[in-house]
């Protein structure tokens, strides 16, 4: 029997799981990463907090402002509309090879809870532990609620959690429920084949993006504290991603797939992976007495690098990555089959 040799004392056939993969959706997964990962950097390592503490006063940073004008509060709703398509496929899945599918999505979001909880220790900030419950609270619209339920009330929530508090935790619910409402509807084929609805998008997109960059510039500093700093990131969420799934239709679909397809694939691994390098990086680096966001980047960037390069090496052996594969049996209660086939 092909799979790991952990399965092989079992009794029971491991789960081979022939969901439809949209290589574009893994694609797009990849890149949240990366956005995500730059975010999450400076806040693992302390950039900076150290001196301040003592008194000093910040120093004027252009490439942390770049940072705040294109990757703060712009990565994050993509990666959550993203884990809502993905509970959406999970489900629809279960639904079809378990008697009780709802029990299947509860171990899902309980499980991702505790991984979660367990990375704190790393990284305090990590927002596993928060998916993983609010996942579980929508799980009962999801699966009871018509499809355009899910998707008007996802709509909804996030238009008010976006005015009212400018994103946030507030605006998780939302978009899990818009995520796996448009999931239904067919969203990952529409960005894979990228038709004129998504030219039409992007361009309302761009047209806005405009505006709500000089509505963030009114009020200086992380975007993540302000309501026009996080409607602007939500503007250019969708501004990138429609703009990536137009790029996919052309020649540069094999050089993004190259680089963040393989990141995608093992999004969870590489999530926390690349907190664990940072933490352990903060300990024998003094981050919290630095001036400059370069070199915290720069590790980033190098972090996502190998990532790539060894998330493709796994993947060319292996199904899932490791804390997906964990992830996926827990969800199954029973292995699933890990390692591929020879000839595949």
């Amino acid at each position: 029997m092909a799979g790991v040799s952990i399965t092989a004392t079992t009794a029971t056939p491991p789960v081979a799981e022939t969901r439809t993969r949209w290589p574009f959706i893994d694609s797009l997964r990849g890149f949240a990463i990366l956005g995500i990962l730059l975010v999450n950097a400076i806040d693992i390592t302390e950039l900076g907090m150290a001196r301040l503490l003592e008194g000093g006063s910040r120093v004027p940073d252009p490439v942390r402002d770049t940072l705040y004008l294109t990757v703060q509060t712009r990565f994050v709703p993509i990666f959550i509309l993203l884990f809502g398509m993905s509970l959406w496929m999970v489900l629809d899945s279960a639904r079809a090879r378990s008697p009780r599918p709802w029990l299947v999505m509860v171990r899902r979001m309980v499980v991702l809870a505790v991984i979660g909880g367990l990375l704190m220790f790393a990284y305090p900030g990590n927002i596993l532990l928060e998916y993983g419950v609010v996942g579980l609270l929508m799980l009962p619209v999801v699966l009871l609620a018509p499809r355009w339920a899910t998707l008007v009330g996802g709509a909804v929530l996030t238009v008010v959690a976006y005015a009212m508090f400018g994103g946030g935790l507030p605006s998780v619910p939302g978009l899990i429920l818009l995520g796996a409402g448009a999931a239904a509807f067919g969203l990952p084929r529409a960005l894979e084949s990228s038709g004129k609805a998504v030219a039409i998008t992007f361009t309302a997109a761009a047209v806005l993006t405009v505006p709500a960059l000089l509505w963030q510039l009114t009020t200086p500093g992380d975007p993540r504290f302000s309501t026009p700093g996080g409607i602007a990131g939500l503007v250019m969420a969708v501004l990138y991603t429609t703009g990536l799934a137009l790029l996919w239709r052309t020649r540069a679909r094999t050089a993004i797939a190259a680089i963040f397809e393989p990141l995608g694939r093992m999004a969870l691994s590489n999530y926390v992976g690349a907190a664990i390098v940072m933490a352990l990086a903060a300990s024998v680096v003094d981050f919290g007495h630095m001036t400059a966001v370069t070199p915290v980047v720069a590790l980033s960037l190098a972090v996502i690098v190998v990532q790539s390069l060894l998330s493709r090496l796994w993947l060319a052996h292996f199904r899932y990555g490791p804390v997906e594969w964990l992830w996926r049996t827990a969800t199954w209660l029973r292995p699933v089959t890990l390692r591929r086939e020879a000839s595949q």
